[in-house]
């Protein structure tokens, strides 16, 4: 097939690298076959309104380093089940839009730039006809197919920075000091960040927690002299036999609840069972936030170029991934509705493990 037009769109919560696949997508694009580009603004979003803006070389010029996406994103629009506003009381279909929106545009093809949550409802459009090539975008990691999404590494340095300057206090204060980091399902971030950092604990959503495991964990390593003790908690993790804890309920446009307060849950556990000060910090958002590291932005671009090469060869219903120290392509009907959690017998569980690190059993 001819290619002459290719669309590109960045949904689901943010994360450093994004930029940079947009700009691999176009410049690739634009130097190997003079095709066009045009990105839809926040998510799906734009493609059911129609809002969109021209990517080109200069729409593209120094973004590699940028944290965010020029192109805005959201975790809140699906076209299948879609609200104009908040005050609209049920969900319309609107994914006939999106479809004409492709057509009008005389698209070739979609780049859909995104989580397990996107790529699932980009899979749901291949089936419609639209030809698709996505890009696994996620600090959680949990993209099936891949070794890696991108923004991943940049949010566990984020983390790890953090917890080495929190590590400093809690020595300090002789305290047991809680991080709580993102993770709904999947662990990974609090598994890399807290081995990265030495955490003494790490609890994670695939490993349900013994409240009396992680106190007696907290009490050995006081009565050994270690004055202070660093829990790195997955905003997803449970206590055996309990439920997650919920900061806010039901978002009627997301069909999730908010996560949130597990850390200081824990806290309040140590405190009350030890009587060893415990304080908890939650890295929220930040996790997302600022410049991807190189190592993301390596990965970023040649994702992008990957998925513009795909799509100029005509390989669609894909998502892009890195398999050992490769980029190749998994089929997105694998990657849609089945995130990839940490496994018990993963290498990492086994090194923490090994070193000493509680995971809460």
């Amino acid at each position: 097939m001819e290619v002459k037009k290719i669309g590109i769109i960045t949904a689901g919560g943010d994360c450093p690298g994004l930029n940079a696949v947009i700009r691999a997508v176009v410049k690739k694009a634009v130097n190997d076959a003079g095709v066009q580009a045009v990105g839809f603004l926040d998510g799906f979003r734009g493609m059911v309104l129609d809002h969109h803006i021209p990517l080109n070389y200069d729409a593209v010029s120094n973004i590699l380093n940028v944290g965010g996406t020029i192109l805005g994103s959201s975790n809140r629009d699906n076209p299948f089940a879609f609200y104009y506003d908040d005050t609209q009381k049920d969900p319309v279909d609107e994914s006939k839009k999106a479809l004409e929106t492709y057509e009008r545009h005389g698209l070739s093809a979609l780049v859909c730039i995104g989580g397990d949550g996107t790529l699932s409802m980009s899979h749901e459009f291949s089936k419609l006809g639209l030809n698709i090539v996505g890009v696994p975008k996620t600090i959680d990691n949990d993209v099936q197919g891949t070794d890696q999404t991108f923004g991943f590494d940049s949010a566990v340095t984020t983390a790890c920075k953090a917890i080495d300057k929190i590590r400093t206090t809690a020595e300090s204060h002789h305290r047991a000091m809680v991080v709580e980091l993102m993770g709904r399902t999947a662990g990974w971030l609090a598994l890399h960040a807290g081995v990265a950092a030495g955490g003494d604990i790490i609890l994670l959503p695939e490993i349900p927690f013994s409240a009396e495991g992680v106190c007696a964990a907290v009490k050995r390593r006081s009565e050994k002299g270690k004055r202070y003790s660093i829990i790195c908690v997955a905003e997803g993790a449970v206590r055996a036999g309990g439920d997650h804890v919920i900061q806010e309920g039901l978002n009627k446009r997301t069909g999730v609840v908010r996560l949130g307060g597990i850390g200081k849950q824990v806290a309040d556990l140590i405190e009350e069972n030890t009587g060893i000060e415990a304080r908890t910090t939650v890295l929220g958002h930040i996790q997302r936030g600022g410049n991807p590291t190189p190592f993301d932005r390596i990965l970023a671009t040649r994702y992008g170029a990957h998925a513009a090469r795909l799509v100029l060869d005509g390989v669609f219903g894909v998502t892009v991934c890195l398999r050992g120290g490769s980029i190749e392509h998994f089929p997105l009907e694998k990657v849609a509705n089945n995130p990839r959690r940490v496994s018990q017998d993963s290498d990492l569980v086994a090194v923490a493990r090994s070193v000493g690190t509680y995971l809460g059993e």
